[in-house]
């Protein structure tokens, strides 16, 4: 098994490199997300980010513009979908709390989803593409994808070594973060710009599935394992690194889609760490 993945390496290394970054760097974000009990948020932001895609292919068709191939036309595809993204993170995050915070949420994903669909509706190939985004198995990541995921990794490795413990009081209580001098305002706003720009920037190279569940699954095993709040920054990525590694093996030896595989190892944690907790 091992064997056939090193003898697929020259061939697929890119996409495979791309989907690790992609894991880590979203299981980092998704720590934040899960300690603010905003789960579901990041499923409506991929869906936003989807959005953006389909008007930006609509806009394209509507001005005679080939919009469906090329660098060029991946990388403005991509910038709308990750404006669209942050836009309805920062919508999300001004919600309110609780209740109203998950209306909104819900109102988002609800309203991209549909939006989508009834944009590219008479368009066969703007269909397929959506269909593509849902699905997508990360096969057709690019090498300026690995260049992009590993800075934003690296960027978002310091700025929470660094600030880590504000992080983290910010996530688990902001009303005491308020209390000690912490501007919560520009830290929901600086929060949801972050959320969105990867979430939309892993939305068009590895999809809808892939980026929701390395979103929030690592960080939630890694939450059900640890039992202080400092190392999960640190034990989910690992947990995020370590089942794509295993999911890509597995995809490749059954040939399945990587991206898929990946989430199936990554839920198959998940219920792992909660049995070991209840244990």
């Amino acid at each position: 098994m091992i064997a056939e993945f090193l003898a697929s390496w020259p061939l697929f290394h890119t996409a495979y490199l791309a989907g690790w970054l992609i894991g880590v760097l979203l299981s980092i974000v998704g720590v934040v997300v899960v300690a603010r009990n905003q789960i579901f948020i990041g499923a409506a932001v991929a869906q936003a980010s989807t959005l953006g895609i389909a008007l930006g292919m609509w806009a394209g068709t509507a001005l005679g513009v080939e919009t469906l191939s090329g660098d060029h036309a991946h990388g403005v595809l991509s910038l709308i979908g990750i404006a669209f993204a942050v836009a309805a993170a920062a919508f999300t995050a001004r919600g309110g709390a609780g209740g109203v915070r998950e209306a909104a949420t819900g109102w988002v994903f609800l309203a991209a989803a549909s939006l989508s669909i009834v944009v590219l509706s008479h368009s066969p190939h703007g269909l397929e593409e959506i269909n593509h985004l849902v699905s997508s198995s990360i096969i057709g990541a690019r090498q300026a994808d690995v260049w992009l995921f590993g800075a934003l990794v690296l960027v978002s490795g310091v700025a929470v070594a660094l600030l880590r413990d504000r992080l983290i009081l910010f996530a688990i209580d902001p009303e005491m973060a308020a209390a000690v001098g912490m501007r919560t305002a520009v830290w929901n706003t600086a929060l949801a710009i972050w959320l969105g720009l990867v979430v939309g920037g892993a939305m068009r190279a590895a999809g809808l599935l892939y980026t929701f569940g390395s979103l929030v699954l690592p960080a939630l095993a890694a939450t059900a394992l640890c039992r202080q709040t400092r190392p999960l920054f640190v034990v989910a990525p690992a947990l995020a690194l370590a089942s794509g590694v295993v999911g890509f093996v597995l995809a490749n030896h059954t040939d399945d889609p990587p991206g898929q595989m990946a989430v199936v190892v990554q839920a198959g944690l998940v219920a792992a760490a909660w049995a070991w907790r209840r244990w």
